[in-house]
């Protein structure tokens, strides 16, 4: 049964992938990159959780950089783009 939640995945990232404009998520990327930018900045701020913050702040930024890679590798083909024009 585990192996029915791949294709189900696939096939919804391929509706989300119709549904949304590769912009929009390129734009809730540089949020995530603001994000983490302000969570280091708190770091700064906060010596008593700063190391915490400062792993929150690299998850977000993982989290931004996988969203990218996704709309380079997945979204931008599907619409004709070429990523390296963007």
């Amino acid at each position: 049964m585990g192996h029915l939640k791949v294709p189900l995945f696939s096939r919804l990232l391929g509706k989300v992938a119709n549904l949304m404009d590769s912009n929009a998520i390129l734009h809730e990327v540089q949020q995530l990159y603001n994000v983490s930018d302000r969570l280091d900045s708190l770091a700064e701020q906060h010596p008593l959780v700063s190391e915490t913050l400062i792993t929150i702040s690299g998850s977000v930024r993982s989290t931004a950089t996988l969203l990218e890679v996704l709309v380079a590798m997945k979204i931008t083909p599907l619409s004709g783009l070429d990523p390296a024009d963007a």
